[in-house]
């Protein structure tokens, strides 16, 4: 309580004060440039009186400021903790979001979008889409059944995961097919309704809407691949038609329907499903304020036409932050009568809105929709953002100051609403341009030198200066591999000690001298390990690392780095984007100094192992005041400097792994070509400059890339390793219909994802399998991820019949000639 007693003496006028973080109120103690908290207050206490503002937020984070849902959830998956326990994080969570939310001034406050995984998942649990394998048998879907689902258990697998749209965040992919039996199997819309109406808040309860689910949904094992998806509507609109009128029931006035596929590609028949459902679902949805929700890009011409005809709805939601084009049609024509929710405050970044600049838009919008049609939102929900920058306190003062997460995006958007209404908080605003005229100027972020070697890459092509099948026999005649080369990907099992020496070095708690004494010791057992397993090219292990992206950043200027800015990737899992708000560079080698002193340890080839640039880029929280393929470019001329100087230090194999390649794939197919483009250029600029005898590996992950292959190709490593394990089959397709690929190539030969052991003939098996389709003098047998994650007793017995596998197949190879 202590917290929230320091604000009790603002609040008498609010119907609830809970438990909680008054977070609003505690911003303003930050700025010394507003006026005090108590008047504040007073003032917007009596505008809202005045008139309600036309504001709201899409979606809110789930895992709490301090991860307190990470924690509970795995806490409760360990045994360790109560369902109930579980629970109570749960709705302790969702109270202080409501509470905030109330005490900001929003008008539509969203309920549904906490999850305890996924709300793709949370959809398949209400529509009681429940695959086979499960063993459900009825009733409402408890935890066990719901888990199951999403991680698997001990006799079954868990559902597919797969990226949402073009962010960082995985969603459960609904298994479908003709025989699946809908039902109302979750009420947690409802209950999450009556649950904030019992707080005093009558919330917008938010489903993911009947087409997109359909369109997200992947036809079932034993399904034809040609399922039509599409024709389940009718057998999950009865469901949807429950669930609405239970909220009509409990006194929901608004429902939000997110139809986020909207912004794709979508032929005719796909736009026919959304007229088609939602005129289905109009009489159940009569005297209920519908708003259908779009995020990520602009909606493309003959879906807009499709949204803004349909009957049922009354308000449409836009990203106008990533989805600038939208304005235009919207000048074409907007439905009279109806309401515009514009997303002008960024859900997928971290920077302070423009303000002014967010007011000309939606001034913009007010003259030709009427200003009482216009509502504030956010872009998208702020699920892709991290949650709250009071919980800063060990950032940078300047740099903060140009910052939001979650928490102060709620603030910003109802200052906007406020200013369109005409009650502009001027001292609001100007300390907003104050502090983006301070980004502006800053020296910190502009760095003469980086922006001339950026814009001279412009004229070249960057690429090496022989073809990959001479410079194979060159870098064979140096390393001298056996034919089927085993190697890993470069992580090595990180103990408890290893993490604690790490955090220890860190906090200064142990001496430089100490720790580099123990990290040497940990690469000593790795190389040991691996020449005893008799691996032909080595790795370090990366005991040094705590992650791929931030170990780089940490050393490049132009990144800053938060302590609670996580955001939630899938399930628990929650990453922590490194924030680049400058130009990038390198101010001296970053891994020179372990590499090579894992290469004294041994006489077999250690490869050096980097990050690329558009991982780096994809996996951080990006500038916007210059576009990212910039940033890109600037950040692959700090990766060339570490090349280089790996080859002077001796290291003749290096990786750079681009696990996030596919990731960056705009959502258009018109766009994809200018974004590849850049970013296989980004990775050719890193190392065109090698000899020859200079090997480059690369890795990259969830390649579902057979769409991607000719830019693959194009990057033009010489080594290329893959994570593939779950889908063989899909890979070598490729190589199959014919796709000529000289370089080397190792497709993933087992899961690191799962604890199970291959045994060697498997392994032998999918080499096998392989070597249908590709020569045997360019296939490397490897694992598929890095195997930080794995442990010890694992990862010994899974290599052993790795190499073992390779040389069964060696030897049947050598004994067939």
């Amino acid at each position: 309580m202590n917290k929230v007693a320091s604000f009790q003496c603002l609040t008498p006028s609010f119907k609830f004060s809970l438990s909680s973080l008054s977070h609003s109120f505690s911003h303003h103690h930050h700025h010394h440039h507003h006026s005090p908290p108590r008047s504040f207050l007073t003032f917007s206490l009596r505008a809202t009186s005045i008139r309600a503002m036309a504001s709201h937020i899409v979606g809110y984070p789930r895992m709490g400021p301090k991860r307190e849902l990470k924690f509970a959830l795995e806490s409760f998956w360990d045994g360790k903790s109560s369902a109930e326990e579980l629970k109570q994080v749960a709705a302790n969570l969702r109270l202080s979001i409501w509470k905030q939310m109330a005490d900001a001034g929003i008008q539509h406050i969203p309920s549904n979008t906490f999850s305890y995984y996924d709300q793709v998942l949370d959809t398949t649990a209400m529509l009681g889409a429940v695959p086979d394998r499960y063993k459900w048998t009825g009733g409402e879907i408890g935890f066990d059944i719901y888990f199951s689902m999403a991680r698997g258990n001990a006799s079954v697998p868990a559902m597919e995961m797969t990226k949402w749209f073009d962010t960082n965040y995985h969603f459960i992919v609904p298994e479908l097919g003709p025989d699946v039996k809908f039902s109302y199997a979750s009420h947690k819309a409802v209950d999450e309704y009556n649950e904030a109406k019992a707080l005093g808040v009558n919330t917008v309860p938010v489903l993911v809407g009947p087409v997109s689910y359909l369109l997200l949904s992947k036809p079932a094992k034993g399904v034809e691949k040609s399922f039509s998806l599409l024709s389940l509507i009718d057998k999950i609109l009865p469901v949807y038609k429950e669930v609405v009128a239970e909220l009509k029931a409990s006194g929901a006035t608004w429902i939000q329907f997110d139809e986020p596929t909207l912004v794709k590609d979508l032929d005719a028949h796909q736009l026919q499903a959304f007229n088609y459902a939602y005129a289905e679902l109009e009489s159940t949805l009569s005297g209920l304020n519908v708003l259908v929700e779009t995020y990520f890009a602009d909606v493309p011409a003959e879906a807009y036409k499709t949204l803004t005809s349909l009957k049922a709805v009354t308000a449409y939601g836009f990203d106008f932050v990533r989805g600038t084009k939208t304005l235009d049609l919207i000048k074409q024509g907007f439905p009279s009568g109806k309401l515009l929710f514009a997303g002008v405050v960024d859900g997928r970044n971290i920077w302070a809105n423009n303000l002014e600049s967010s007011l000309n838009t939606l001034q913009a919008l007010g003259d030709i929709v009427g200003k009482e049609k216009v509502v504030v939102s956010t872009s998208c929900s702020l699920l892709h953002t991290a949650v709250d920058l009071v919980n800063e306190t060990k950032l940078d003062q300047e740099i903060k100051s140009w910052l939001a997460f979650a928490a102060q995006k709620i603030v910003e958007v109802n200052a906007l609403a406020k200013a369109f209404s005409g009650q502009k908080d001027e001292a609001y605003f100007s300390s907003n341009a104050a502090a983006l005229a301070s980004r502006k100027s800053s020296p910190r972020v502009t760095n003469e030198a980086v922006q001339k070697a950026a814009a001279a890459l412009k004229g070249s092509d960057h690429r090496r200066a022989t073809n990959v099948s001479s410079r194979l026999d060159a870098q064979q005649k140096k390393l001298n591999l056996p034919i089927l080369p085993t190697t890993t990907i470069g992580s090595f099992p990180q103990t408890a000690d290893l993490r604690r020496v790490r955090r220890e070095f860190k906090a200064n708690k142990i001496s430089e001298e100490d720790y580099i004494h123990f990290i040497k010791e940990e690469i000593n057992n790795v190389v040991k390990i691996q020449e005893e397993l008799d691996i032909d090219v080595l790795v370090h292990g990366e005991p040094e690392r705590n992650d791929m992206v931030e170990y780089f950043g940490e050393q490049l200027s132009g990144f800053a780095f938060t302590a609670n800015g996580w955001v939630q990737s899938y399930g628990s899992r929650c990453v922590k984007p490194p924030i680049i708000y400058g130009d990038v560079s390198r101010p001296k080698p970053m891994t020179v100094f372990w590499s090579s002193t894992a290469q004294s340890l041994t006489k077999r080839p250690m490869k050096g192992m980097l990050t690329g640039p558009v991982t780096i880029l994809n996996w951080s929280f990006v500038r916007d005041d210059q576009p990212r393929f910039e940033t890109c470019y600037q950040i692959a001329l700090a990766i060339q400097d570490e090349v280089e100087d790996l080859e002077r230090a001796g290291i003749t194999v290096i990786q750079i792994d681009e696990a996030a390649l596919r990731e960056g794939l705009p959502l258009r197919k018109s766009e994809e070509a200018f974004y590849l483009n850049w970013a296989v250029h980004s990775f050719r600029i890193t190392n065109c400059g090698v000899h020859d005898t200079t090997q480059i590996h690369t890795h990259m992950c969830y390649s579902n890339f057979n769409d991607i292959i000719h830019s693959i190709i194009d990057m033009d490593a010489d080594v290329i390793t893959i994570e593939n394990s779950r889908s063989d089959e899909k890979l070598l397709s490729v190589f199959r219909e014919g796709v000529k690929y000289g370089a080397g190539i190792g497709p993933g030969v087992y899961d690191i994802h799962s604890p199970r052991i291959p045994p060697t003939e498997e392994i032998a098996d999918r080499i096998n399998k392989m070597l249908a389709v590709l020569e045997s003098n360019i296939l490397w047998v490897n694992p598929d991820c890095g195997l930080k994650t794995r442990k010890y007793t694992e990862v010994k017995p899974a290599l052993t019949n790795l190499v073992a596998a390779a040389k069964l197949i060696r030897n049947q190879l050598a004994s067939s000639k």
